[in-house]
Order: C-alpha cells, then structure tokens, then sequence
C-alpha cells in the first residue's frame, strides 16, 4: 500500500500545498496559482485538491498531514518581543493578538476544520482526516533544501526573515538525517534587514526584495560604510547583530522608523514615486552587505565542517547575484539552492520531515536533484485546451512539434513576443519554460517592449535568459548547471559591445537603453544575467522550441520571463493564459500544440479597470 503525505504552509504568506508518495515528490503548487490572488496567505484549498486529484485519491489516503511550523513558538516569540518594548508597539501588539486568538493561536482547530471542508467537497459523507503533525520552520527550510539535493552529504544553510526564533540557521544532512548546528534569532535577521530597505525604497516586502536587487547594478554602494558602521555588525564567521533602534519591524507596522530615515537623510519612498540615484545607490549598499554575509557564513561553514557539499534555502537562497558570488568563489565543491526556497517550498521540506525524520525512511538519492525541475503543478492535455478553444469561439491553429518549433522560430526572429503554455506548472517564484513569456535575446527593444507593454512593470527590470545546457559557457562566464535559474552570471566577454566614453559616464537609469552585448535584452547594466540552463530530459519541448531558435539563428538562448503581468500571479489554466494574451500586446500564444495568432483573434474592449489594478500594484 502506498504512503502519502501532505505537506502545508499557510496563513503567512505563500500558502502552498506539497504531495508526496513512498517519500517520492509527485505534486506541489502553490494556491496563489488558482485563487489568482498573489501570494495569498490563505488555507490552500485548491492546491490540496491539486494534489489529491493529481493522484487520484483524497484525504482518507493520506497517511499524516503536516504543518510547516510550529505556532505556538511563534505566539511566545510575540509576546516576548513585545514584553522587551512595552509600552512601545501597543497598537501592532493588540492588531497581531486579535488575528491570533481568530484563528494563529488555535491553528490546530482550524486546519482540521478546513481539511474536512476539503474532505466534504470531494466525498458527501463525514470522514476521519489524517493525524495532524507539526515541523519547525527552519527545520523544513533545510528539508526542502537537503532531502531533493543530489548529496549524499551536504552542509545546509538557510536564511530568511524569521521562522518562530530562528532567522539564520545551519545544520549537516546526511542520508535520512539533518541535524542543526547553530542559529541567529529574532530580532537580529539578515532577510528582514533586505526587507527593510525594500520597504524604505519604495517596494512591498515579502515581494518586491528582487526588485531591489535588480534595482542595484545601477547604483553604486556609496551608503556601504553607513549600514556597516550603524545597523550591522558582522563578524569575521559572517554572525551578525542589527541595532535594533533603527528598524521598527519587531514593534510596528512599518519596517523602519525615524532613526532610520534621519540615517539617510530621507523619509521612505511612497509606492510608485520617481526612483532616483539615491535609491539606487541604497540597493547596491544593501546588497553588497547581504553578499559579504553569505559568502562569511558560506567559508565559514566549509572550514568548520569540511563538508564539501552546499545547500542553501530560506527566501535570502532566492537572491541569486549572492548565489553567483558564492559560486564563484568556489568555497564548495558544488552548490544546490531549492527552486521554491520561500515559505511555501516549506510545504514540501515538512512533508520530507515526516517521511524521514518522523518514520525514520531511507533517503534515496537522485544524480541531478529529485524535484523533477520543479514542473510538480497542473497540467493539460491537447484535448482539454482545444475543448476550451472551441467553448470559446478563439480561432487556433494546431501543429505538430516539429512544425510548431520551426514556427515558432521564425516568429521569434521577426522580433514577435510568444505566451508559452506547455506541460505541468512549475512550483516556486520562477517561470522555468512551463509558464513563460519568451522573445529574441538580440532584440535590442525586446526588453522595454516586455517590460512596458507586455507586464505593465518598471521599465528598469532586467530578463532573465534560457539557454540550452550544453551552451551555457558558450554565452556566459559559468560552468555550472543552473535549472532553476537562482544564479546571476556574467555575459562573455567576446558577445560585450564596448561602451564610448560618453556612455561610461552615464549613471543610474540613463544606461538603461544602452546595448551591452550581442544579447541585449538578457543583458543587465552590469553585463549580467539570471541565467537558467535548459536540460533535453528536463523539459523536452522547451530544449526543442529553444533548438530551433538556434538552427534558425545561431543562437541558443531566448527571453524567458513569467507568464503573467504585474500584480497577478504565474497564469496556471488555459484561461488563464487566454486571459492575459488578450489584455497584452503578446502577439502570439501557444497552449501545448496549439498556437493563436493575437491578429486573429476577435476584438475585446480594454477593461481599463483591470489595467489600472495591475499598474498601481
């Protein structure tokens, strides 16, 4: 008989939903994906049922259902922080308790009111749901980041905002075993000081930190000494400690306070004001800071466990300029990061808890990873999407593989902008070629085309390249495989253009519409790139599509960024699909087999309303 386990993470932010089988992961998505509502924190409802019909069962199948933390470490770690303030951060106090004695506080209660409301609507009658157990978070950070990884043995760091206490951690993996070495706690947090500067400039935490990071080549860290010298004080092992004055996240509803803004000599950017040097400048500072805290902690951990292998997973694994930087520095002997490494990849390191370290089961390991490049969502068939063409009158056009490749080639050398639908969804923040959004890297207008026209965001956002796995040293300065496209590599200097004089002297966004290299709409002002390695095994039609651009072109990259636009979550449906190629100036979409050219599409009024939502976001 076969074990199931469920993993979940929710009422933070990020709820998701991960499905595994005899220890094996067979399912995972996040709810965001079917509510529509972006990192929505609610009961991932929808993702569960994902799940459970992906394999045909339901809940009386599964053999434990667990929770991604424990809240009642959370709720003392609350009450503490404030005891060390009072009376300060009353009023954030009393709104917090009023959403834990609703529903934080008895969470037991509530998952299992709702896991038999997901239990009722597949079955009429009353069933016992499984036992209910419950992980540490940054004990399932780690799982998540070791139990999928190709090591038999592997040192694992993670890093985020906070968990109940801890906000740094490490520990050694080894076969079924993960044990902690050391930690930092609350308030003392390297993602929460990334945060705080999200917030001072302008972008919404918990979603716009990669916003900050690619807002920082265009800076300088001119703020650098400042930050070292008054907020943090990190140790030659890469420990730290923040001046708490500063920051008013542990006591507040903002992220910073007074001490902060007279710091540097402004209060916090509003939303959606002008962005200007300063800015830019704070988010070179930070981010230099962040990357000299990773690579410390990275050698100190090699020196102190001389452990060859490293894991990394916490939503600071998801800043891949520092990954690269640790990469390069060639500390370890090779690097995994989970693709999903934000909280709700902690859905799946909960549910490898229970298989492992609750049962006790023997851990297999695969020679690449074993998260199936992260394609664990939905899928549909040729036949599901052509039913739905059809219900909805949208003309199409069917090809086979090999003359959708060709075609599709073609199109992307005439300059047009493709919505590619093809297999199941990917799980975590990245658009991995299942739900994304490609073009002609040698496009020099492709960039500001996609970001103006196509995902209604800042025009500064760089994109990231999908690059066949065998030509990936060809194109940038790395070796090394990057699937899930958490690495930030430089061009190579042979594809660079050299920059006049004039140009040299250009700062912050004036050197934004500057070609850089013979790819330049992958190309970031610094000559970098986000890349993502594509694997013949991994995602066969993806490597297909990106093959027939090289034989129709010579080259073996292509755009890849998230099919959806700002505000709005990575399109999961067909409709969804639909939906978002009719409201952008994508001019073609390709769900599966079938392709639809925007031309021929019948005209639909802008909905204006669902423009501005998406602009203002």
């Amino acid at each position: 008989m076969d074990d199931y386990i469920l993993g979940l993470s929710c009422y933070y932010h990020d709820s998701a939903a991960a499905l595994i089988k005899n220890g094996e992961i067979i399912a995972a998505a996040q709810e965001e994906r079917f509510s529509r509502k972006k990192h929505d924190s609610r009961f991932p409802n929808n993702a569960i049922l994902f799940c459970l019909k992906s394999q045909n069962i339901n809940l009386r199948d599964v053999k434990e259902v667990i929770y991604y933390e424990k809240p009642f470490l959370t709720f003392e770690r609350l009450l503490e922080t404030y005891l060390g303030v009072a009376p300060r951060g009353g009023r954030s106090f009393i709104a917090a308790m009023q959403v834990w004695l609703k529903e934080k506080l008895f969470i037991k209660t509530e998952l299992k009111k709702n896991l038999k409301k997901v239990q009722a609507s597949l079955f009429s009658d009353s069933v016992d749901i499984p036992d209910l157990l419950f992980s540490e978070h940054h004990l399932s950070h780690a799982a998540a980041a070791f139990y999928p990884s190709p090591f038999e043995e592997s040192v694992v760091l993670c890093m985020d905002g906070v968990g109940e206490w801890a906000t740094t951690s490490a520990w050694i993996g080894k076969g079924k075993d993960i044990k902690p070495l050391w930690e930092i706690s609350f308030p003392h947090s390297l993602g929460l000081l990334y945060s705080a500067f999200t917030y001072y400039c302008g972008f919404k935490v918990n979603s716009g930190e990669y916003k900050l990071m690619g807002l920082a080549p265009y800076g300088k860290p001119v703020y650098l000494d400042k930050i070292k010298d008054n907020l943090i004080d990190i140790k030659d092992d890469g420990t730290f400690r923040l001046d708490i004055s500063y920051f008013k996240y542990h006591r507040g509803f903002r992220m910073t306070g007074r001490k902060f803004d007279k710091l540097f000599g402004r209060k916090p950017r509003k939303r959606e004001s002008a962005l200007d040097q300063f800015h830019m400048d704070l988010a070179a500072s930070i981010q230099l800071v962040t990357e000299e805290i990773v690579l410390k902690l990275a050698k100190s951990l090699r020196e102190e466990t001389g452990i060859k292998n490293l894991c990394l997973a916490g939503g600071v694994a998801l800043n891949c300029v520092a990954n690269g930087k640790l990469l390069k520095e060639n500390l370890f002997e090779d690097i995994w990061i989970q693709p999903a490494s934000g909280d709700a990849g902690s859905a799946l390191g909960a549910a490898l808890v229970a298989w492992h370290q609750h049962h006790g089961k023997e851990r297999v390991v695969k020679k690449h990873d074993s998260m199936k490049g992260t394609y664990l969502g939905p899928k549909f068939s040729n036949e599901e999407i052509t039913k739905y063409l059809h219900h909805i009158n949208a003309p199409f056009h069917t090809y086979n593989d090999p003359d959708l490749f060709r075609c599709l080639a073609a199109e992307l050398e005439k300059g047009h902008v493709i919505g590619w639908f093809n297999g199941p969804m990917e799980f975590g923040p990245r658009a991995l070629g299942g739900r994304s959004i490609i073009g002609d890297p040698r496009n020099q207008k492709m960039q500001s085309l996609m970001n103006l026209k196509i995902k209604f965001r800042e025009s500064f956002r760089p994109f990231a390249p999908s690059v066949l796995e065998e030509e990936v040293s060809n194109q940038f300065e790395i070796r090394a495989k990057s699937p899930y496209m958490l690495l930030v590599a430089s061009i190579k200097k042979e594809l660079r253009i050299k920059m006049t004089e004039e140009q040299e002297k250009l700062f912050g966004i004036e050197k934004l519409n500057i070609p850089r290299s013979s790819i330049p709409a992958i190309t970031h002002v610094d000559y970098s790139a986000r890349v993502q390695t594509v694997n013949s095994k991994t995602n066969p039609r993806y490597y297909k599509l990106i093959d027939a651009f090289k034989r129709k072109t010579g080259c073996p990259t292509i755009v890849n960024t998230s099919f959806n636009v700002r505000g709005e979550p990575i399109v999961c449906t067909p409709q969804d699909a639909y939906r978002c190629f009719m409201r952008t100036e994508m001019d073609i979409l390709v769900l599966q087999n079938q392709i639809l050219f925007k031309i021929e599409q019948p005209q639909i009024e802008k909905d204006e309303t669902w423009m501005q939502e998406f602009e203002l976001d």
